[in-house]
């Protein structure tokens, strides 16, 4: 997918694309190393040197990104006396190491701007100053890092991000919605934004997050305004969270992050355009912005100009209205201008109007799930079944060692996966019915007393940490207990969040009858790591391997499901839908596609409409999804997928769930809306090779509603109407000029000074 998406970046007006380097992806265990398919690092700064783009290498090697413990590897943890991001020469030397393999990758490729490659910033380090405290370790720590990659002799300046106090040479950055009011420590260095949140990522149990594309352009026009040198927005494409990359705990496995290359890789409209437009218009007073002395005027209620002179032939002008509830108008240098409030206009002559932030003229695209349409491609997927190996491990067998105690699950398992066996057994006089409750720090906990599931149970809304209690019956005599530990993603954030505990650590695990209490915390506790599935990999296709048909159970926990499909016809972006099931990981082909959760449900407050003015808060405004699914479709890529051969889809249901619904889609633009003034032109496309089927709707005028909801207002002409079909329909894209052979037709008054509005399907 990487040509295609830093594609479409450049054709946003895009000139750079930055990226983190994922440390626990590339150094899994200690001094292995793994650089091939989405991890060829070299590959991808190729290729956006083969695209005409430059490049900024965010080292850290502490990345955040909603990953999977920061970015760091859990093998750490097993260094004696390590620390993580501190004055530790432990953690020093094991950063050390890994930043200067991948710096030495780099120059051996060429890469580095000196040598000719594209990449013309580097970071170390990342938003550290959130973590680092008042004591001198942290101070000590963010001035060895500052020497440590001077030493590297990179030939290019280095940024810290989120660091007021970054020593020089480092740049510091700012990280945020707004950073218009950002000061680097240094008056000689550039203003920098390395994080322009344009939407927000998401957890099982939330909504979705949306940041209207209006307030967006408008951080954007008011960082530019106020002598802003580079910004970034995190994230333009944030994809697919495959594997167990996802950190948090609960990080969903999709991070579309409401970009305007979504989780697909589609084009998300009006962001998408309504940005290029920005960039465009940017663009157009590079000089000014790059070499001209700034004068302001404050015109008071908001209200402001920042006029930037090159010399006396070039300049360039921003017009802003930063209040929230009061439009504006202004009359500067003799003429008057409009100004919507929360928004910027942009003059690239200081006289013409270009662009304002609030002002959407871009298409509208509403995207739709279609159903796969490959020949031959039966309405059911059949499927096969066969149930997780837990024999063993119920009765407190094969375990890889054992220890009196309760250990954490996160250096015990190493982050090797998701599950750790907790196995010991008890003695008891007579057979008897006994309270089970085991304190777990999380993050799941599926319990079995003498070979039967007594409960599950998890933490929800971010409460990690709960007391599982289940009545369960036991015998006399010796009985197992084995105790099923399951992460979702290991903490990525936080002061020390290394030190976050995961699985029944220090429990207790107490058994209660009447008024007799058992402590099995000390007892003799055998561990294993993982499920017999997965070390015998039953995700890749292996005809030896038993799978049983005919009736398949349904709401069975530990079961794994088999099926094959045909690649959906088209050239759209595929999914699959996977409703109805519960908890656990799919895989086509052999690759994972992430895990899955669809019966978690989003909460049903929060979505309460969406209103660009004023500051953007993501969990305050514009949320969709609520009491929905928190994900239902799971990107497939079609690099997944083998075209004119069966595919093969196999899930691992760990919660109970029923796979009769599960479907392969696609997606694509379902409708497609735009906008434009007289003497400007409209613009509607499709995308996949689809075409324009019909003309939906066509207004002169302000009609009523919003895209795939409009009513009838303006002044709706038949004749209009059919001009504008016969100019669409059958295409893939059209573009209609808005002049008097339209204004003219039909019956309608007062059209000179109404936009058009379409509707259009494909």
């Amino acid at each position: 997918m990487w040509p295609d998406l830093l594609r479409k970046a450049k054709e946003g007006g895009l000139d750079t694309i930055e990226s983190y380097i994922f440390w626990n992806g590339h150094e899994p265990r200690r001094r292995e190393y793994y650089f091939e398919g989405n991890y060829d690092v070299i590959r991808f700064f190729k290729e956006i040197q083969n695209a005409g783009l430059y490049a900024i290498l965010r080292i850290g090697p502490y990345v955040c990104a909603e990953w999977d413990y920061g970015g760091v590897p859990a093998w750490l943890r097993k260094i004696p006396g390590m620390e993580f991001r501190t004055n530790n020469q432990q953690w020093k030397d094991e950063m050390a190491n890994f930043t200067t393999l991948i710096v030495d990758m780099i120059k051996k490729e060429r890469l580095f701007a000196p040598q000719g490659g594209p990449i013309i910033l580097a970071q170390i380090e990342n938003e550290y100053e959130f973590v680092m405290g008042t004591g001198d370790a942290g101070k000590e720590y963010i001035k060895w890092c500052a020497k440590f990659a001077e030493s590297l002799n990179v030939g290019l300046p280095w940024i810290m991000c989120q660091q007021s106090d970054a020593p020089q040479p480092m740049i510091n950055t700012c990280n945020g919605y707004y950073c218009d009011n950002f000061t680097p420590n240094n008056p000689n260095s550039p203003k920098f934004w390395t994080e322009n949140w344009l939407g927000w990522f998401k957890a099982w149990g939330n909504p979705d997050r949306h940041r209207p594309a209006e307030d967006l352009a408008f951080a954007v026009a008011r960082f530019y305004q106020s002598k802003g040198t580079l910004q970034n927005y995190y994230m333009y494409h944030g994809g697919t969270n495959f594997g167990r990359t996802p950190g948090g705990p609960y990080i969903t496995t999709s991070y579309d992050y409401d970009a305007p290359l979504d989780e697909y890789g589609n084009i998300k409209q009006p962001k998408w355009g309504h940005l290029k437009e920005l960039h465009a218009a940017l663009k157009l007073m590079e000089k000014s912005l790059t070499y001209g002395e700034v004068n302001n005027t404050d015109f008071g209620n908001g209200a402001a100009a920042t006029k930037f002179s090159y010399n006396a032939t070039v300049s360039g002008c921003f017009l802003s209205n930063t209040n929230q509830y009061f439009d504006a108008t202004l009359e500067y240098q003799g003429t008057k201008y409009f100004l919507p409030a929360w928004s910027v206009s942009i003059l690239p002559d200081c006289k013409q109007e270009v662009y304002n932030t609030a002002r959407v003229t871009t298409q509208t695209s509403i995207m739709v799930k279609k159903p796969n349409k490959a020949d031959d491609e039966a309405s059911d997927l059949k499927w096969s079944w066969r149930p997780e190996t837990l024999g063993s491990s119920v009765r407190g067998l094969g375990g890889n060692f054992t220890e009196n105690k309760l250990l954490e699950q996160i250096t015990t398992a190493v982050d090797e996966s998701d599950y750790l066996w907790y196995m010991t057994s008890v003695d008891i006089t007579h057979k008897q019915e006994m309270t089970l409750r085991v304190s777990t720090t999380g993050h799941v906990l599926h319990a079995f007393v003498n070979g039967q599931l007594v409960g599950s149970q998890y933490g929800p809304n971010g409460n990690l940490a709960f007391v599982f209690e289940r009545t369960a019956k036991f015998k006399a005599g010796k009985n197992h207990i084995s105790l099923l530990s399951v992460t979702v993603g290991l903490q990525h954030i936080g002061v020390h969040y290394e030190l976050d505990p995961a699985g029944i650590v220090g429990g207790p695990v107490q058994l209660i009858g009447g008024n007799i209490t058992i402590d099995l915390s000390t007892n003799a506790w055998s561990y294993k790591i993982g499920l017999d599935g997965e070390k015998t990999k039953v995700y890749l296709d292996n005809p030896d391997r038993k799978w049983y048909s005919g009736m398949i159970p349904t709401q069975r926990p530990f079961t794994w499901y088999k099926t094959t499909f045909e690649t959906p016809l088209g050239l759209d972006p595929v999914v699959v839908d996977l409703l109805g099931m519960g908890k656990g990981a799919a895989w086509v082909n052999g690759n994972s596609i992430g895990r899955f959760w669809p019966n978690y449900t989003a909460s049903a407050d929060g979505c309460n409409g969406c209103d660009y003015e004023g500051e953007y808060k993501a969990e305050e405004k514009c949320q969709t999804g609520c009491g929905e699914p928190s994900q239902r479709w799971y990107h497939v890529p079609r690099s997944f997928l083998k075209p004119g051969e069966p595919n093969t889809l196999v899930l691992f249901e760990e919660a109970g769930g029923d796979p009769a619904q599960v479907d392969f889609q696609t997606v694509t633009v379902g409708t497609a809306c735009s906008t434009a003034e007289p003497g400007k032109t409209l613009n509607l496309s499709c995308q996949g090779g689809r075409t324009i089927s019909n003309i939906d709707f066509a207004s002169l005028g302000d009609p009523k509603g919003t895209c795939g909801s409009y009513q009838k207002g303006g002044c709706e002409s038949d004749e209009v109407y059919s001009l504008i079909s016969e100019e669409c329909v059958g295409k893939e894209s059209c573009s209609i000029q808005i002049g008097e052979n339209l204004l003219g037709k039909g019956n309608c008054s007062n059209t000179s000074s109404k936009s058009l509005v379409v509707q259009a399907t494909c």
